[in-house]
C-alpha cells in the first residue's frame, strides 16, 4: 500500500456502523487492525468487549488505545478506528468538559496519526441528527463531536452515512 485513505463512517446508534466498517476492512485486506478506543467502565463491558474480539475472529489484530492513536504504527494496513466518540469522550471527561482543549487534541492526534501511509476507517455518530438536551454537559460534547466529525469528514476520501443499516454514500 503507498498511499494513505481516510473513510469515515457515522450514523445513530445501532444503525450499523461498525459491522459496516468490519466487512469493508475484511474486503480490503484479510489481516486488518481493528483499534478500540474504548474505556473499560464496568464488568458487563469487559465482558461485551471481549465478546466483540472472539466474534471479529483470528485474521483481526486488536489494539486497545483510549487516546493517544498517533503512537500506533499502521503503515500499510487496513484498520478500523471504533470510535471517534468513545474516543473523544476519553478528552473531553478529562478536562472536565472543555470543548477547546479536548477538540484540539483530539484533532492534533488525528492530524499526527493520519500521517501513515494505511486506510483508516473511522466510526462515529453523528449525534447531531437527535434533538437538543437540556443538559448542558451533554450539549458541549455535542458540539465536540460535531466539529471532530467535520475535521474528519473534510479530511476523509470517502464518507458514509448508515442509515438502519443500508449504507448512503456522502462521498
Amino acid at each position: 500500500m503507498g498511499t494513505k485513505r481516510i473513510i469515515l463512517i457515522t450514523g445513530g446508534q445501532r444503525s450499523g456502523k461498525s459491522s459496516y466498517a468490519q466487512k469493508l476492512a475484511l474486503s480490503l485486506t484479510d489481516n486488518p487492525v481493528y483499534l478500540a478506543t474504548s474505556a473499560v467502565w464496568d464488568e458487563e463491558h469487559r465482558q461485551r468487549i471481549e465478546r466483540h474480539k472472539r466474534d471479529r475472529g483470528p485474521e483481526w489484530t486488536n489494539i486497545e488505545e483510549q487516546k493517544d492513536l498517533q503512537n500506533i504504527d499502521v503503515t500499510g494496513r487496513v484498520v478500523v478506528i471504533d470510535c471517534v466518540t468513545l474516543w473523544s469522550t476519553n478528552f473531553f471527561s478529562e478536562t472536565d468538559g472543555d470543548v477547546d482543549v479536548s477538540l484540539a487534541a483530539v484533532t492534533e492526534r488525528f492530524e499526527a496519526f493520519t500521517q501513515q501511509n494505511a486506510t483508516f476507517i473511522f466510526v462515529t455518530n453523528e449525534l447531531g441528527l437527535g434533538g437538543t438536551s437540556t443538559n448542558d454537559l451533554q450539549r458541549r460534547f455535542n458540539d465536540l463531536l460535531g466539529w471532530v466529525n467535520q475535521h474528519i469528514a473534510a479530511a476523509s476520501d470517502e464518507m458514509v452515512l448508515m442509515v438502519s443499516g443500508i449504507p448512503v454514500y456522502i462521498k
